[in-house]
């Protein structure tokens, strides 16, 4: 972790690291984008969207909270999946508390159960929020409360609904409790450690699995190989090239006549326009590289965090 900003500060202020977990789709990065209150990790309604740790700041007047946002954690047989597992679980190694995520309207016990069992032997301070009460009826809830209470000494449990901000005031308090007393790492405006560069191929990531099928979003791989500014024109010019396993993908991402393509492309850009400021011309490529999800070598080349 970082070593601490040097800002002077009233006694009684807290930071610190907090890793946010979870099952896949469970709307860990929906909950740290509304927590921070802006876009810091993209999100789909497809399970694993997130591959990497994105980190999101949220600075308040007595304390600062980095929230790790990490890949949602299952059983994996891929190299490339287990790998995503393997980052979270790092996360909750090297943070000062946990918020574990669970979708109160999709309860998965068993797979539950392999969290529980990292949080055990991590002995982390961990806060339980349980995830999309809006589409649960109270009187079932409350059992869930119960359930959950003793399995685990959590230091709070807080019903929430990142959707609808519903809770989130209470779960803030509680995060802040479990903090250490410490100066800020990072500069109160900052609400992101993320590059531009990188939050420019998970906008397109994100483009890719809301408007492909089955096994395409996974298939998927982004890279920014080029990203810089023309000051003549005022325009950021990006080039960013797709990489999918198979010919046939490559086929199904360009689309006929390059619609699909095209399509891809104008929502990731209006989007990183609206989130820079800035004018942008943005050059899609689409590329086969076979089995990439597979062999360490090709991940290290799409620069994939390798644990």
């Amino acid at each position: 972790m970082e070593e601490k900003k040097e800002v002077s500060k009233e006694e009684g202020y807290r930071s610190g690291f907090v890793a946010l977990i979870g099952l896949p789709n469970v709307g860990k990065s929906t909950l740290m984008n509304q927590l921070i209150g802006t876009k810091v990790a993209i999100t789909t309604p497809k399970p694993q969207t997130t591959r990497f740790q994105i980190r999101g700041i949220l600075t308040g007047p007595n304390y600062q909270v980095v929230f790790v946002d990490t890949p949602g954690i299952h059983k994996a047989k891929e190299l490339f999946n287990r790998l995503m597992v393997e980052q979270a679980v790092k996360a909750i190694e090297e943070v000062d508390g946990v918020v574990w995520v669970v979708d109160a309207a999709d309860r998965r016990p068993r797979e539950e159960e392999q969290i529980l069992e990292i949080l055990r032997r991590t002995e982390k301070p961990t806060i339980l929020a349980l995830n999309k009460i809006d589409l649960v009826k109270k009187a079932e809830l409350l059992p869930v409360i119960d359930f959950f209470s003793k399995l685990y000494p959590f230091r709070a449990i807080v019903p929430i609904s990142a959707l609808e901000r519903d809770g989130l005031s209470e779960l803030t308090e509680e995060i802040v409790a479990m903090l250490p007393e410490g100066p800020p790492y990072y500069p109160p405006e900052m609400v992101t450690d993320q590059p531009e560069r990188l939050l420019a191929a998970e906008i397109i990531r994100e483009k890719l699995f809301m408007l492909t099928r089955q096994e395409i979003p996974y298939s998927t791989a982004v890279v920014v190989e080029e990203f810089r500014e023309d000051p003549e024109k005022k325009v950021l010019y990006i080039q960013a090239v797709i990489y999918v396993e198979k010919d046939s993908q490559k086929g199904i991402v360009i689309g006929k006549g390059g619609q699909l393509l095209k399509k891809i492309g104008t929502l990731a850009r209006e989007e990183l326009e609206f989130i820079l400021g800035k004018r942008i011309y943005l050059d899609l490529w689409v590329k086969v590289l076979r089995g990439w999800r597979k062999e360490e070598r090709l991940l290290r080349r799409l620069g994939i965090p390798l644990v």
